[in-house]
């Protein structure tokens, strides 16, 4: 069976739930459209507006230390703004972040979600050109990679540690099934296409206490990276490469490997 894309996702908002994509159009040099382009700050932090660089996701209320989050079903309309959140099947929010009093609506309903102190809100961060992703701290470049994660890999660590793992745990924006588990790291370094789009695999993906969260639940239930480190002697799951050469990028498009760069 050909190695192939089985699950492309963007995920709007930085920490909240992943939304699926049929296709997605990818441009050389930058990320998948819409990715964690919007975060929830923690006031008096390190983000304030105008932010030229990156900064540590411990900046942020995500999963790392907020499992609840976990628990909201969210949803961004990326070209209408409006955001949404369900919990157990029933609407709690629906804002325009388009507009002031959506985004005031957005604050008051996450204070109350994160419990913050009276008159504490989450600061709104958004930045025209930049992505709150967790390499963003590194570069520029590394804020525009893609992630991918390996069914196969995903499948061989819940078998050893006998447990079930869903693999949004580890919130890629592509999955990849057909692969061996583990051999996606052999894919650092080379250059590989997907359907009509090039990539080169930039490292592995170290994992950190957010994977610890079951989706859809926020029970931390499972010790993610000790077991890796326990089982593989590593702590890692999934890979970042750039986009090389734009396109479209479709669920089910064919994994063809390259020559190791360098």
């Amino acid at each position: 069976m050909a190695a192939r894309v089985e699950g492309l996702f963007v995920y709007p908002v930085k920490g909240m739930t992943p939304q699926p994509l049929t296709h997605v159009d990818l441009t050389a040099g930058c990320g998948v459209p819409f990715d964690r382009t919007i975060a929830l700050a923690r006031p008096g932090g390190a983000y304030e507006p105008g932010l030229g660089h990156g900064i540590s996701k411990r900046e942020f209320f995500v999963l790392v230390a907020e499992a609840r989050l976990a628990g909201l079903s969210t949803h961004l309309e990326p070209t209408s703004g409006v955001y949404t959140v369900d919990v157990r099947g029933h609407r709690v929010l629906t804002a325009d972040l388009g507009t002031d009093g959506g985004l005031a609506e957005l604050r008051s309903f996450y204070a109350r979600v994160l419990d913050l102190p009276p008159g504490i809100e989450p600061v709104v961060a958004r930045e025209p050109g930049r992505r709150f992703t967790d390499t963003a701290h590194g570069s520029d470049r590394a804020m525009e990679f893609v992630s991918f994660v390996n069914l196969g890999s995903v499948r061989d660590f819940a078998a050893r540690v006998g447990h079930d793992v869903d693999p949004l745990r580890f919130r890629g924006n592509v999955h990849l099934e057909g692969l061996p588990a583990w051999s996606e790291f052999d894919l650092v370094d080379r250059e590989f296409t997907l359907g009509g789009v090039r990539f080169r695999g930039t490292q592995r993906t170290v994992r950190c206490a957010a994977t610890e969260v079951e989706p859809g639940t926020g029970k931390r239930d499972l010790p993610v990276p000790r077991l890796l480190s326990t089982t593989y002697g590593h702590e890692f799951m999934g890979f970042y490469a750039e986009v090389l050469d734009g396109g479209t990028l479709h669920d089910g498009a064919e994994l063809t490997v390259g020559a190791p760069v360098g």
